[in-house]
């Protein structure tokens, strides 16, 4: 008996195993999971040629976008808008800008017309730009006169950057320079631009004349008889810095060349 109850015992055991077996099957691995999960998600031929399609509608609608802005007035020019004149005639900007009219915005060399621009005698410098959908915006800085010197003609301009640019009366409060070979590629003119340059603001404003014999012999004549003598442009910080507390005392030559040994006569 016991025998038998042990073999029934096991076989017992054993149905219960197979039971098991039956009722609950093997979970698949993790990795044969994202094995499957990516043949399911997996890009099919079908969904290739629609991507394929789709890329292809919105290429050609870019094309005929740009194709549209490029030859057509749907982004013609209708406004030139100049700024930053004073002494530059309007008429003789827009003479240069030649912009046809009814040209797309994209077709504008916004470059070549800013070089042109810059190439009037009183321009310093141009900047032109496209402002959508319609408008193109010219920028302009002139050049200022900050010395005049006498000639057969007139009275010749000079600017910030010794850059001769006109031949007319010289503005109110421009002083004038008197030197013996003036111009701008004459190194002693350029020297006086950059001593003038130098000079403190409370000081220019009385300058009358530059009186400039060499590069490192410059003379400032002010407009209420006195004069500083300035030497050349080098060191013209600390010249800067002496020459309006120099200028309080009694005297009618005021020598600041040598910051550091200012004499008064």
């Amino acid at each position: 008996m016991k025998t038998r109850g042990g073999a029934e015992h096991r076989d017992a055991e054993a149905l219960d195993t197979e039971t098991d077996e039956v009722d609950e099957p093997r979970k698949p691995h993790g990795r044969d999971r994202f094995r499957r999960t990516r043949r399911e998600g997996s890009v099919t031929p079908a969904m290739r040629r629609r991507i394929a399609l789709w890329s292809l509608i919105v290429v050609v609608v870019l094309v005929v976008v740009a194709g549209v802005a490029w030859f057509t007035p749907a982004l013609s020019v209708r406004t030139v808008d100049i700024r930053g004149l004073k002494a530059v005639p309007q008429e003789q900007v827009r003479e240069v800008l030649r912009i046809p009219e009814g040209i797309s915005m994209l077709r504008i060399d916004t470059d070549a017309v800013a070089q042109r621009v810059a190439a009037l005698p009183k321009v310093r410098s141009a900047r032109v730009q496209r402002v959508f959908p319609a408008t193109v915006r010219v920028t302009v800085d002139e050049r200022v006169a900050v010395l005049f010197f006498d000639g057969p003609e007139g009275s010749h301009l000079l600017d910030g950057d010794s850059v001769e640019f006109a031949v007319e009366p010289a503005p109110p409060g421009v002083p004038k320079l008197t030197t013996d070979h003036p111009g701008s590629d004459d190194p002693v003119t350029r020297a006086a631009v950059a001593v003038l340059a130098a000079v403190p603001q409370a000081l220019r404003a009385q300058v009358g004349e530059v009186v400039a014999r060499t590069v490192s012999d410059i003379a400032l004549n002010l407009t209420d008889g006195r004069t500083v003598l300035w030497g050349g442009p080098g060191d013209s910080g600390r010249k800067a810095a002496v020459v309006l507390p120099v200028l309080t005392r009694p005297g009618t030559v005021f020598d600041v060349s040598s910051p550091d040994l200012v004499t008064v006569k």
